[in-house]
């Protein structure tokens, strides 16, 4: 586990958005929900995410204790990812998030590409 930022925080919310607030966190935990995907598999759902920043975001999330990562010893090497039980505790959390975007989107107009649904997808 990884020594928070702070000593001290005024609100729970602070650590929260702290853990899961990288640009891709809450991203990487929705296609983990009941999933276990390898590097590839995630570059390929979150293609706007260049491999430096989707690494970085995938060691954070380990180190927060949100996911593990399982290493095989085979050569092309083969990372899988997937959520742990402090991970599978925010999958609530990220379903709420997720229709309230959906639900954004549109009101406003704005087109998504994703079709899927979160709920269903855990499952």
């Amino acid at each position: 586990m990884s020594k928070r930022k702070k000593d001290v925080y005024q609100c729970p919310l602070e650590v929260t958005m702290e853990i899961i607030g990288g640009k891709y966190k809450g991203v990487i935990i929705g296609h983990l929900m009941g999933k276990t995907l390898r590097y590839s598999e995630l570059q390929r759902l979150i293609p706007h995410s260049t491999p430096k920043m989707l690494i970085q975001q995938l060691k954070e999330l380990e180190s927060d204790g949100i996911i593990k990562r399982k290493l095989y010893p085979v050569v092309p090497p083969k990372t899988e990812y997937s959520l742990t039980k402090r991970g599978e505790l925010l999958i609530p959390a990220i379903i709420e998030l997720n229709k309230w975007g959906m639900n954004y989107l549109k009101e406003e107009g704005i087109p998504c590409a994703y079709k899927g649904d979160f709920e269903s997808d855990s499952a």
